[in-house]
């Protein structure tokens, strides 16, 4: 969803930009929901994620020392597990984890992650991280975890094999968002439709929800799982709250409109000579992506198509 790679500068988010990112966070969240503070869930309370948060440890432990002081009562990281080398390893930085005041923890499982991180870390780090954090683990998601367990997978699997051991039925439990990287890596796994299959439809939904937000290294707000669309400084987050002006966001005034992807589709086409793809798109947020890519690519005059590191490694 958000063009992570290895090949990404390691833009690390400061500590000092982080902490105001978090009391602002925390005040708009204890103001909003006083009374899912303390519930752990997948929509619930503070996430650290990434990419892998577990790439910078010492950041990690430290952005969980500021959630703690700040006062979050429901925080949890999560982990694709290719740092569990061994288990004295692992229960180390889980407990300093613990210690610093995170409470719980998700495991992220499936195809994708197998193909490069052994399901043997996936499984040391579940079973202690069962112990260390008394069973606040949560596994994403748990139909992969009993699957690779019934089919004694060891080590890693591609793609390709896994589907031959499992069969294509298993893709229908991969809650797989059509959007980011995965409209082009993974659209052979898609029906395709026409641009014109989605020109009515608005992303005012995505663009406003209140819940599940996310806010990356370089404090850009990003509703849902937008990636490439800021909605402003997360540093700024009562600002952004108190609401921002259309006129200063041009792209995210034409996709919250009414018939939203056909204006930006139009406007694309009018502006920056933008060619529909012959063989189609896979949802409408793909053919949003593949615009705002493409007028990326010829100006930077619109400055809620950050970070240009999404486009660029998209």
């Amino acid at each position: 969803m958000y063009a992570c790679s290895p090949k990404c500068r390691a833009n690390w988010i400061s500590l000092v930009d982080a902490e105001k990112v978090l009391t602002q966070l925390h005040a708009a969240f204890e103001q909003s929901y006083p009374a899912r503070t303390s519930r752990l869930g997948l929509n619930y309370g503070l996430h650290f994620t990434g990419g892998e948060p577990f790439l910078n440890f010492g950041l990690l432990l430290n952005l969980v020392k500021i959630a703690h002081k700040i006062g979050f009562s429901s925080t949890f990281v999560e982990t694709n597990c290719f740092w569990s080398h061994d288990d004295e390893e692992t229960e180390e930085k889980l407990v300093q984890l613990k210690t610093a005041g995170l409470h719980g923890m998700l495991v992220s499982v499936n195809p994708f992650i197998l193909e490069y991180v052994p399901f043997e870390k996936t499984l040391r780090t579940i079973n202690i991280g069962e112990k260390v954090f008394s069973g606040n683990i949560m596994v994403y998601q748990d139909f992969f975890y009993h699957q690779f367990r019934s089919l004694k997978i060891k080590g890693t699997l591609s793609f390709q094999d896994y589907l031959q051991k499992a069969g294509t039925r298993s893709l229908g439990f991969v809650e797989l968002i059509p959007m980011g990287r995965a409209c082009y890596k993974l659209r052979h796994l898609f029906v395709k439709r026409p641009a014109e299959a989605f020109v009515n439809e608005s992303c005012l939904e995505e663009l406003t929800r209140p819940w599940h937000v996310h806010v990356d290294n370089y404090c850009n707000y990003i509703t849902g799982y937008c990636g490439g669309i800021s909605l402003g400084d997360a540093r700024n987050l009562d600002q952004i709250c108190q609401g921002i002006e259309l006129d200063d966001y041009p792209v995210v005034a034409m996709l919250a409109s009414d018939k939203g992807i056909g204006k930006l589709l139009q406007f694309s086409v009018d502006e920056y000579g933008y060619r529909e793809l012959n063989d189609g798109y896979i949802s409408k947020c793909h053919l949003c992506l593949d615009i705002r890519k493409h007028i990326v690519e010829q100006t930077s005059e619109f400055k809620e198509l950050k970070p240009k590191e999404f486009y660029n490694n998209i």
